[in-house]
């Protein structure tokens, strides 16, 4: 059986310890890992990923499923700053020392690009001689507003012998010398149905993902609820910082006490909660700011999630979504202002046929194609 390594900061939804991982990332993670079973791979993922709690957390370990495990390394609790910033210098030098120990110039490693460790996988790279294939998720630095990041970004693109994309808009920038690669929106995995949540009659509207100001989607969803009428709920679930959680707080109070829709925060959701959640609601918001360098670049992968539980998606109009093969399926909006949200949510029509879980079906049979077919060269 062939293996891959798999370098990210991830860690298990069902893990009773909390380390550093970002949901949307870990889920499209374990996408992939199915489908490189589906083509007969074994995947080691090792996870730099640090404790976010007050307690040591031991190295360990673990089998994921039969093909996949997971290596984590022990952790310092986060005590104050000083400790945290030594656990992730010590984190980082665990990971170069296992991989130097554990690959060799026949080994594949594939890596979710972070800037993280840029200059590391570089090192490992020169030193061992693995196959390397990098999962470019976006251009951090586009995202962050700094040309010298992106720079730095796509210089360490030169070293990849292969390639995994979430759009073809990005396959375009970085893969400029054609080297093998796969496109990858989201999670193309479709959720069983459950039972559904809600009984009120209302249509129910959520955002999940991130409060980050730059990306402008969690606080425009949430105002959208300003212009619907009492038939309608939004739901706001995500993560950010302590001050980007407050303001969304603050800001779905405020508006909770002028709208006649309804509109809650239900807090960060993993796993089959997630899901179950999710499928109880009728509208996926995939609202984000379309002045974004990074839109260029990037798919929103909460709209795989959002399909793959049967939800419809409102979303921005943007060429990496239009373009896309799920681009005919989305409810869009040209401006980004919550009264045009608002209408895009009023515009559904229920009653059309709407099938976005067959859709994702033939996505996750063409992913698994290209996949073996990339792999096929290294």
């Amino acid at each position: 059986m062939k293996k891959i390594f798999y370098m990210a900061y991830y860690n298990s939804t069902n893990s009773s310890e909390r380390r550093n991982a970002v949901l949307s990332s870990v889920n499209k993670m374990n996408y992939i890992c199915e489908a490189l079973e589906n083509n007969g791979y074994n995947t080691e993922i090792v996870s730099a990923s640090g404790t976010t709690e007050k307690k040591f957390c031991k190295s360990k370990k673990v089998k994921l499923t039969d093909k996949t495990t997971l290596k984590l390394f022990s952790s310092l609790p986060r005590l104050n700053r000083i400790v945290s910033v030594i656990d992730r210098v010590i984190l980082k030098t665990k990971l170069f020392l296992y991989m130097i120990k554990n690959t060799n110039k026949d080994s594949i490693v594939m890596v979710y690009h972070s800037l993280g460790y840029m200059s590391l996988v570089k090192r490992l790279k020169k030193l061992k001689g693995f196959k390397l294939i990098i999962e470019a998720e976006e251009i951090y630095g586009d995202v962050i507003g700094d040309e010298k990041t992106s720079q730095k970004e796509y210089e360490f693109f030169k070293i990849a012998d292969a390639f995994i994309f979430p759009t073809e808009l990005l396959s375009e920038k970085v893969n400029t010398e054609k080297k093998p690669e796969a496109i990858i929106y989201g999670t193309y995995h479709i959720e069983k149905e459950m039972p559904k949540i809600f009984s009120d009659g209302k249509i129910h509207c959520v955002y999940a993902g991130t409060f980050d100001p730059r990306k402008g989607g969690a606080i425009a969803s949430a105002e959208s609820a300003m212009f619907l009428d009492e038939n309608y709920h939004v739901h706001i679930l995500g993560f950010g910082n302590e001050k980007e959680k407050a303001e969304m707080l603050n800001t779905i109070d405020n508006i909770s006490k002028k709208s006649k829709a309804d509109i809650t925060y239900d807090g960060l959701l993993s796993g089959e909660e997630y899901i179950k959640f999710i499928q109880s609601c009728d509208i996926g918001l995939s609202t984000q700011n379309p002045n974004g360098k990074y839109n260029d670049t990037s798919f929103p992968s909460k709209i795989l999630s959002y399909m793959a539980n049967g939800l419809r998606v409102v979303s921005i109009r943007i060429p990496a979504i239009e373009k896309s093969a799920v681009g005919k399926f989305m409810y869009y909006y040209d401006e980004q202002t919550p009264e045009n949200i608002a209408k895009a949510i009023k515009s559904i029509d229920f009653s059309e046929e709407y099938d976005s879980r067959k859709a994702i079906g033939m996505l996750d049979k063409d992913f698994i194609c290209d996949l073996k077919k990339m792999l096929s060269f290294m």
